[in-house]
C-alpha cells in the first residue's frame, strides 16, 4: 500500500497523515527490517484494523519539502528454494526520484535479494507512491507492507529449516608454527650470570 501528505506542517506531522491516508493512524507500529517475511506468508487485500492494534510493517518513507518531490516504494515476492521450501522476500525502497526511476531502483533491489539467497520467484508485487511537497510545507510518501496477524505474543512463532549451504560455520584456527621462542631476559653489561644473593 502507498499513501501520499504533501501539507504537513513539518516531518511529523506529514508522516502521521500519510499514516491516517495508510488506514494505520490508530495503530501501534512495528517497525521490521530484513529481507525474510514470515512463513506461510500471503498476500490480501487490505482490511481496517481496529483501534490500539499491534502492527508489524514493513516501511518506506520519504520525505520532501517546499516543492521538493521524493518516492518510496515496497515490493514483495513469493519464492521456492532450491531444497524446494516456501518463502517470502520484501525489499523496500526510498529516493528523491521519480516514480519511473524509483519503480527501477526497487525491482533491481528486490532482485539483488532473491539472487543472494537463491530463489526461484513464484509471484510478486510492487508498490511505488511519488510526493510533490507544497510550497513552505513538508511532505511524504509512505509505502508499507502491512503483517496485521504476524506478532503473536506469547505464542510460539513458525520458523523455517536451516539451509546449510548458505550458512558459515566458525572452525578452530590451525596452530601456527612459525611463532619464536620467547625471548630470554635482558642483562647489563657487567651483570653476573647468577641469580639473586638471598643471603642475610
Amino acid at each position: 500500500m502507498t499513501a501520499v501528505a504533501p501539507w504537513g506542517e513539518n516531518a511529523e506531522d506529514a508522516f502521521d497523515q500519510g499514516l491516517v491516508e495508510l488506514g494505520l493512524g490508530d495503530v501501534r507500529l512495528i517497525q521490521a527490517q530484513g529481507a525474510m517475511l514470515p512463513l506461510g506468508f500471503g498476500a490480501s487485500a487490505p482490511r481496517p484494523l481496529p483501534m490500539g492494534s499491534l502492527v508489524e510493517c514493513h516501511l518506506a518513507t520519504a520525505y520532501a519539502w517546499n516543492g521538493s518531490s521524493a518516492s518510496a516504494g515496497v515490493a514483495w515476492a513469493e519464492c521456492v528454494t532450491p531444497e524446494g521450501d516456501e518463502c517470502a522476500i520484501v525489499a523496500t525502497i526510498t529516493t528523491t526520484l521519480d516514480y519511473e526511476e524509483t519503480t527501477i531502483l526497487l525491482r533491481r533491489n528486490l532482485q539483488r535479494r532473491l539472487a543472494s539467497r537463491d530463489l526461484e520467484v513464484v509471484r510478486f508485487d510492487m508498490a511505488v507512491d511519488e510526493v510533490t511537497a507544497g510550497q513552505d510545507h513538508h511532505g511524504v510518501a509512505v509505502a508499507a507492507l502491512i503483517l496485521p496477524d504476524s506478532l503473536a505474543l506469547g505464542a510460539r512463532t513458525r520458523t523455517g529449516p536451516i539451509r546449510g549451504g548458505l550458512t558459515r560455520t566458525a572452525s578452530e584456527p590451525p596452530k601456527r608454527v612459525d611463532t619464536k621462542a620467547p625471548a630470554a631476559p635482558a642483562r647489563r653489561p657487567g651483570q653476573s650470570n647468577k641469580g639473586p644473593d638471598f643471603t642475610l
